[in-house]
């Protein structure tokens, strides 16, 4: 299961970040930052989901 975390937070970082945490305040971070760039992002699902 954490492979396939990992792979869907590379493709899609909300889907990543709301299996991880569900639909809480990091998600919705997460939305708008994918939607104004991809990068910031995924940066953010990465630190989310594998830093804190």
């Amino acid at each position: 299961m954490p492979l396939i975390i990992l792979i869907l937070t590379i493709l899609i970082p909300p889907l990543g970040v709301a299996l991880k945490h569900g639909l809480s305040a990091d998600f919705w971070i997460n939305l708008i930052l994918t939607l104004i760039f991809y990068v910031p992002g995924l940066i953010h699902a990465l630190y989310v989901n594998y830093v804190r």
